[in-house]
């Protein structure tokens, strides 16, 4: 049976958006509300810097380096990125099915995007669907069906006769499964490391890119005007070095562009912001990395040029309106993170949250 979560008092620098701050909420039946309740006798107080839980827009509840992984080690996963104050997450692929965490109270929310879908012998070992071309509609509606909302391609990987990043898809292939995405109320995004991939999907009408490391002049202009949205992921890319240190002996040109793609990911996404793209937190968490690193991802936002206060958007006002979901509004789930200092000041903060509450909830 579910308890009843506490009356909380939540007092200090309550931050409802970038731009908008109040001096006190309150928690009520696990609700926001800035109305103080009438009975007040046994009340919990929290005080400090208040923001919505912070988002993990891209991450892997469930999977690790050699694919899927049981359902314990995935709710460490999910309780990895609770303790780092993310409360939010979209799930940008996965083999196995994590709906069961819906029904936890004290786990995170999930958007899923359903399972990769790539070409045949074109990605990660026991990560995705492995298709080819003719059966791309078929799987995206698939997925789209099993998901919250979102479905992941895979847009290039290593091609062996070209020795280096290659799209994955014909564009017209693309086209129609991104219509059929859309037929299916869903959002597509991708993974896309190389410059080519990029033109071809936002030639198809994609909604986002995961990375977009490869983004040029032309491909930026396309992605503004057309208002597609990217995940860049830097704390992964961080790993272009090692991936290119594995792949060169048999790939050489694939190793040299994954080094020059490294060395300059910070002017690339730069340019992104600059030219008005919508740039959202995400740590592809679940892969190579492990949960919780949410805090880090916003530091290198603010490393590419972001303000301190458009990196935190980034992880919580503008990314749960980017993804449908409330912040501290009024009669809302409370699912917020109280900081000692602000973290409009110096966003590295967000590392050591004082305390994290989860449907009115304090789970730290």
């Amino acid at each position: 049976m579910t308890q009843t979560a506490p009356i909380l008092h939540v007092r200090g620098t309550v931050l409802t958006g970038p731009h908008e701050v109040r001096e006190e909420m309150w928690v009520v039946g696990g609700a926001v509300t800035f109305t103080r309740p009438a009975d007040t006798d046994d009340v919990q107080s929290v005080e400090g810097f208040v923001l919505p839980g912070l988002v993990d827009a891209h991450c892997h509840v469930g999977l690790e380096a050699q694919g899927g992984v049981g359902p314990e080690r995935a709710e460490e996963h999910a309780v990895a990125e609770r303790a780092a104050g993310a409360l939010l997450l979209r799930d940008a692929g996965s083999p196995v099915d994590t709906h069961w965490m819906d029904e936890r109270e004290d786990l995170p929310r999930i958007i899923r995007a359903g399972r990769h879908i790539a070409r045949t012998k074109r990605y990660i070992r026991n990560f995705a669907h492995e298709i080819e071309p003719e059966d791309l509609v078929a799987y995206v509606r698939q997925e789209a069906r099993r998901g919250d909302g979102w479905v992941k391609l895979v847009g290039d990987w290593i091609d062996r006769d070209r020795g280096d990043l290659a799209p994955c898809w014909p564009r017209e292939a693309l086209a129609a499964a991104i219509a059929a995405a859309h037929e299916e109320d869903a959002r597509v995004t991708a993974h896309c490391f190389g410059e080519e991939s990029l033109l071809d999907f936002a030639a198809a009408g994609t909604d986002c890119i995961e990375h977009a490391s490869g983004l040029q002049p032309d491909s930026i202009d396309l992605f503004a005007r057309q208002g597609i949205a990217i995940v860049p992921t830097l704390i992964n890319i961080e790993n272009f070095p090692k991936f290119a240190e594995a792949g060169e002996a048999k790939f050489p040109a694939y190793g040299t562009h994954m080094r020059d793609l490294y060395a300059r990911r910070h002017a690339t996404i730069a340019a992104a912001h600059e030219a008005g793209i919508a740039v959202y937190v995400g740590t592809d968490a679940g892969g190579q990395l492990p949960h919780g690193l949410v805090a880090r991802e916003v530091a290198e936002l603010v490393t590419v040029g972001m303000t301190e206060l458009e990196a935190l958007d980034a992880a919580t006002w503008g990314a749960r309106a980017w993804l449908g979901r409330p912040g501290l509004d009024e009669g809302e789930s409370a699912d917020f993170v109280v900081y000692q200092e602000d973290p409009r000041i110096d966003v590295r903060v967000l590392s050591a949250p004082q305390h994290v509450v989860l449907r009115g909830r304090a789970m730290l």
